[in-house]
């Protein structure tokens, strides 16, 4: 079985995840390996390619991750799944730690009480995304880790920015959703029934 390989390296978020998803729809080979530099590129195509079909493994070498994927010749090659939210559907989209200007102290707890009110929205709501300082909403030790595991739990979707986790230095202290990327981001909105900003 020939293996189509993609040199990912150095390319910004979403290029890695744009380079494979083309790959598999024009050629729909039956074994990629990618290489890649950064930790969130290395999330997001995993996922992808799982999400695709394949069987997915990482190896790491200084600082570069390779991830190999195969599939079964019998398995046909899957058609592009553009993400569809349920009818009516919203996602909220949070690009800052806290809400509002004039007072951190005060935002913060504006945030946390945000976080707390969402299941309100009852089964309307369908994803969180986390961009930006937003994304330190999901990290070890902040006070509104709790509230979007519970939102999670119940199962919400929360998808965090993987360039804006390495941008930060928190990629490893991430410990409630998924690592996302630009693309995954565009399409939540455009497919959402309604966006809610923060």
């Amino acid at each position: 079985m020939s293996t189509t390989t993609l040199d990912c390296r150095g390319l910004a978020c979403p290029g890695p995840v744009l380079r494979c998803l083309e790959c598999i729809e024009k050629e729909a080979p039956l074994a990629v390996k990618v290489i890649v530099d950064d930790p969130g590129a290395l999330e997001n195509v995993a996922r992808l390619l799982a999400g695709k079909g394949f069987a997915v493994s990482r190896t790491q070498n200084m600082g570069e991750w390779t991830i190999c994927a195969s599939r079964d010749a019998a398995m046909p090659a899957a058609a592009p799944t553009p993400t569809q939210a349920p009818q009516g559907k919203t996602v909220v989209f949070i690009t800052a730690e806290s809400i509002g200007a004039g007072s951190e102290e005060l935002g913060g707890k504006l945030m946390l009480n945000f976080l707390a009110t969402l299941p309100e929205l009852g089964q309307s709501l369908w994803r969180v995304v986390l961009v930006n300082g937003g994304v330190k909403l999901s990290t070890e030790g902040h006070p509104c880790l709790e509230k979007l595991e519970a939102l999670a739990a119940s199962s919400v979707d929360i998808l965090v920015c993987g360039t804006c986790l390495g941008f930060f230095g928190l990629t490893e202290k991430r410990r409630v959703g998924d690592t996302t990327n630009m693309l995954d981001v565009v399409t939540s909105l455009s497919a959402a029934g309604k966006v809610i900003q923060i």
